[in-house]
């Protein structure tokens, strides 16, 4: 199964490439679970979503808060086993 590939935009204006794993939506707040490749051995991270209401494009930080780090990658957690169980 090809999973979602999308582009970001880094700050000094370079492109980074991520597939999307998971998304969830927490207190309001969405978070996806990226992936640099689709190799099982890769490194995950976790994006929260700053837009606002009305923004033409997404606008995405990468986690660094511990606790809530902690918190969301929980949840992606339970979500990836449920969906292995599913398979």
């Amino acid at each position: 199964m090809t999973k979602e590939k999308i582009q970001f935009e880094t700050e000094d204006g370079g492109i980074r490439e991520f597939f999307v794993e998971e998304e969830t939506r927490i207190a309001g707040v969405s978070y996806i679970l990226v992936t640099e490749s689709e190799d099982e051995e890769t490194t995950a991270y976790i994006l929260k979503d700053l837009s606002s209401d009305g923004d033409s494009m997404a606008r995405y930080v990468m986690l660094e808060d511990d606790e809530e780090i902690d918190a969301v990658s929980r949840i992606f957690e339970q979500m990836l086993e449920d969906t292995i169980e599913r398979a």
